[in-house]
């Protein structure tokens, strides 16, 4: 978010074609991959908890940037090391938790998560289609 004339923070335009690339990336595991497997409930269900864990992954690293930023050198190396480590241990505790619990695929819940990452590839594709669907 950048601040604006009144002390209010704009939202960052990057971030929601990350959005936009999860939730699309997602749209297209469902409905190609989903035919190929036994447990098609399982399967969706991990999809759907990986890519709002993702689309959450990018939301907090985007805040953490923003406030890095803002700090010194190494007190912003310290806080986006912090961060991190909390997102991983984020991850690590969901898929651990559907391994034991059985309540989703976890192995579906981590292409979810890796949703993310095709966001990211794509994002300059994603960019230049909502500026082109805003004129």
């Amino acid at each position: 978010m950048r601040e604006t004339g009144r002390g209010k923070r704009k939202w960052n335009e990057t971030l929601t074609e990350l959005f936009a690339g999860i939730g699309i990336t997602a749209v297209l595991f469902q409905v190609t991959v989903v035919w190929f497997v036994k447990d098609r409930i399982s399967y969706s269900m991990g999809l759907w908890i990986g890519a709002v864990l993702a689309a959450a992954m990018a939301f907090h690293m985007w805040r953490t940037l923003d406030s890095a930023l803002e700090m010194g050198e190494a007190g912003a190396q310290k806080q986006m090391r912090r961060q991190s480590a909390l997102r991983y241990g984020a991850v690590v505790l969901v898929l651990a938790f559907l391994m034991l619990t059985e309540a989703a695929n976890p192995l579906s819940a981590f292409l979810g998560i890796m949703t993310l990452k095709v966001a990211a590839y794509l994002q300059p594709v994603t960019h230049k289609v909502i500026v082109r669907l805003r004129r």
